[in-house]
């Protein structure tokens, strides 16, 4: 054989193990993208896969980086933030990492959160002010797993914490978390279980969102209506389609509810909030002038309540024997659910409370 044919069928050869090797290779890369060692399957129904723990991930709103604490995964991972965090009183771990937009609800600093390297981005499922499906859309394509989790509804409130937990190996956190969790929901539910259908009171609570001649309520789709129930009362607007909807005002008159309620998100009000401009009691005040509210039961009987933000997300089930106390007090002389909230702070954040996290029409 000559030297030339032989040195023709070496190369031949070496491309042929290098075609093998390099095929082999995608085989394994795509084994590895197909068949991650941890599998999740997030709110919205999209399955993630990961070889192993994620080191370097971005979180916009501070109900994930609660979760995060509460199953005490150290928060190096987190490697850019949003604004929400910028209260370095409860976040100050957090006070140096990149931000990556402004809130969980504004536009994203794409060139920022590339920066950040991260293999995940921890965004909202179903926020209406979040367009996760275009987020998914961008980030994706560059290797950024989007991870929709929302931690504000109480039917997946658990589940999520889970996939959470199986996410950053914290299974035995999760477990231990939710034995808590039934503790609280069980001494609840045991004091209200013996109330009649009619002795609940009849709520009304309205969105954040409200507007003076068109008020917008939370529906039987709304993570409030769970709580409420859970608490011994009744959303009267339950029924009614979609998560908010608008009511006219005859409608909440005419539903004369025992307990007005209000979502205090855009209130001052919560950690390290104190309602420095008497928002609640200008806001109460507003309602109870409204043209023919002042024969309601809730205005008549002074009941009005407004409850901040911590209370939708992770914190709503420490936050129930609150809620259950204002709504059946006799109940709940003996229980002090200011300490279920003091609690709350000090094992999970590993801080005192401090702020007004409710007001109240008759002085709270």
């Amino acid at each position: 054989m000559s030297s030339g044919r032989s040195i023709a069928l070496f190369q031949i050869a070496l491309v042929i193990i290098c075609s093998i090797g390099v095929w082999q290779y995608s085989i394994q890369e795509d084994e590895i993208e197909h068949n991650g060692n941890i599998v999740i399957t997030d709110s919205n129904g999209i399955e993630h896969r990961f070889e192993d723990y994620p080191e370097r991930i971005v979180i916009t709103n501070t109900y994930a980086g609660t979760v995060l604490r509460m199953l005490d995964v150290n928060l190096d991972v987190i490697v850019g933030v949003s604004g929400d965090f910028d209260d370095a009183s409860i976040w100050p771990e957090l006070s140096d990492v990149p931000l990556v937009q402004l809130s969980a609800h504004s536009e994203i600093d794409f060139e920022a959160l590339l920066d950040c390297r991260p293999d995940a981005y921890i965004v909202f499922a179903t926020n209406g002010m979040v367009d996760t499906g275009m987020i998914r859309e961008k980030l994706e394509p560059v290797g950024i797993k989007v991870i929709a989790l929302d931690f504000y509804k109480y039917d997946y409130l658990r589940e999520e914490i889970s996939t959470f937990a199986t996410l950053f190996g914290a299974e035995e956190q999760a477990e231990s978390l939710f034995q808590e969790f039934t503790e609280i929901e069980n001494m609840v539910e045991e004091r209200i279980s013996n109330v009649n259908e009619s002795d609940r009171p009849d709520i009304v609570m309205e969105h954040h969102a409200s507007l003076t001649r068109d008020p917008v309520v939370l529906t039987g789709t709304s993570q409030w209506t769970d709580l409420i129930d859970r608490a011994g009362g009744i959303n009267v607007f339950a029924d009614l389609p979609g998560h908010t909807t608008h009511v006219d005002m005859e409608a909440i008159i005419d539903a004369n509810p025992d307990i007005l309620m209000f979502d205090g998100i855009t209130f001052e009000i919560g950690f390290n909030d104190f309602d420095p401009e008497n928002k609640c009691e200008t806001h109460m005040d507003f309602i109870a002038g409204r043209a023919g509210f002042d024969g309601i039961k809730s205005i008549v009987d002074d009941r009005m309540l407004i409850m901040s933000g911590e209370f939708a997300g992770p914190m709503m089930i420490h936050g129930l024997p609150t809620l259950a106390k204002y709504f059946h007090p006799t109940l709940f002389t003996d229980i002090d659910a200011e300490k279920y909230l003091d609690d709350y702070y000090l094992e999970h954040h590993d801080t005192e409370r401090v702020g007004k996290f409710v007001c109240t029409s008759f002085g709270g």
